[in-house]
């Protein structure tokens, strides 16, 4: 089994999605409403909104979409949480993920991680680095 996270953005899916494969690398797929069989059921200004995004690795998925205002964007309780394979892969990926966005707790030695840091991107995603 798989569990993928789904991000909803509010408009700005392919901006982020964009800018998530620059930082992580993998493979992008965007489609477009417009590029549907239902783009005549979708509101004109949501005609280049993204309907869905996959970002994928060798090991992983992350899906995305553009959503209603009210949904989203609203990534209060979860956390990506991010295995980079090493410190600079961390260090690289924590300073360009943290640009306009908060860091909760900055990229540091642990007691039980090489690295270990949180962050909030500037989309509001909420992301965990630990390097074993």
């Amino acid at each position: 089994m798989n569990i993928i996270p789904y991000l909803n953005f509010a408009g700005d899916c392919r901006e982020a999605m964009s800018f998530y494969q620059s930082v992580l690398g993998g493979d992008l797929e965007l489609t477009a409403h417009k590029d549907t069989p239902s783009s005549a059921h979708v509101p004109a200004e949501m005609q280049n909104q993204i309907m869905h995004a996959s970002l994928t690795w060798r090991d992983g998925t992350l899906f995305a979409s553009d959503a209603p205002m009210a949904q989203a964007n609203s990534f209060s309780g979860v956390y990506l949480s991010i295995h980079p394979e090493s410190i600079a892969d961390a260090e690289r990926m924590f300073t360009a993920l943290k640009e306009g966005g908060n860091v909760e707790m900055p990229l540091e030695e642990t007691f039980w991680a090489k690295r270990f840091g949180m962050l909030h991107d500037r989309w509001g995603v909420k992301w965990m680095f630990n390097v074993d």
